[in-house]
This record gives structure tokens, sequence and C-alpha cells, in this order.
């Protein structure tokens, strides 16, 4: 039962592959355009009739209506695979959270909760003088006060910070 089952799956997800491919290539597109191009030819020998116009929007909102589905699957797929090139990067990644691998899990108040952590993290950013650090979720405060004990020690950022200094005075 369950490898009738596959093989149907896979013999509609061929024929998806399949037919995404075809739907969007230039060939389709011509063939479209030449159907339009013989509906409005046709158009006075039929003398422009109710069926003549019920034919053209009969056909299109037949395809529309199969394309929807066939774009849906399609995008559903690539998004799937997306999402699992992106957890890979995240997961290999040292630096990374491991939290973010299943962050499209999460609902909107908890992205949005991740969203202010992220702006949170981009203010702190700002105040060092290195453009390529990074933080992960799970270290950004631990991380952020130990580059900036480093810093500190540093002279370009005791001039940075006397120069902010004497322009607060003025």
């Amino acid at each position: 039962m369950a490898e009738i089952a596959k093989k149907k799956k896979n013999l509609f997800e061929r024929f998806a592959n399949w037919a995404t491919i075809a739907t969007g290539s230039s060939g389709a597109f011509l063939t479209a355009v030449s159907i339009i191009v013989v509906w409005g030819i046709t158009g006075p020998i039929f003398h422009y009739s109710d069926t003549w116009q019920l034919i053209i929007n009969t056909g299109t909102t037949i395809v529309t209506f199969l394309m929807v589905f066939l774009i849906q699957k399609s995008q559903n797929k690539d998004s799937k695979a997306v999402h699992l090139k992106l957890n890979e990067l995240l997961a290999s990644h040292q630096g990374a959270s491991n939290r973010m691998v299943d962050i499209e899990e999460m609902n909107e108040q908890e992205l949005d909760q991740l969203h202010k952590f992220y702006v949170q993290l981009s203010i702190l950013a700002e105040q060092e003088d290195d453009l390529t650090c990074t933080h992960s979720i799970d270290a950004a405060e631990e991380n952020h006060n130990a580059k900036l004990t480093i810093l500190k020690t540093k002279p370009h950022y005791n001039a940075h910070k006397l120069k902010l200094r004497g322009k607060k005075s003025n």
C-alpha cells in the first residue's frame, strides 16, 4: 500500500516538476501568444460572438486556476530547500545560533520579539569601530562586552572617545 502511494506521489512529483519547467519556458509563452493571436484573428469570423469570447475566458480561467496550484507547489518545494540550506549553514557555523534553525515555526509575536533583539544587536554593532564584528543571538551581550573591554585598551578608541567628549562640551 505504501509502495503504491509512494509511486503515485513520485508520479505527481515528476509531473509537477515537468509542468513547472515546461510552463516557464519560452515555448510555453510563444504558445500562449499564438493562441491569443489565433483567437483574435477568428473574432471577425465568429462576429465577436458570446461563444467566441467565452472560449478565451474559460480557457484562461482554467489555466490560471491550475497554475495557481502548480506555482504554489513549486514555491513550497523551493522554500523548503532554501530553509534546509540555511539550516545547514546555521548548524555548521560555530558562531551562529542554533535557535534560528526552525525559526519559521515561530508565531508572529515570537518573530517580533526576535526582531527587537536584532535591532538591539544592530545598535550594539554601531557602537563598535569594526564593521566585521558579528554576534550570535546567544552570546551577543557577552561578546559585545568582551570586545568593548579589549577595544577600550586601544589608542584609537580612546582618541575617538576624547573627540566625542570635546564635541559635547562645546
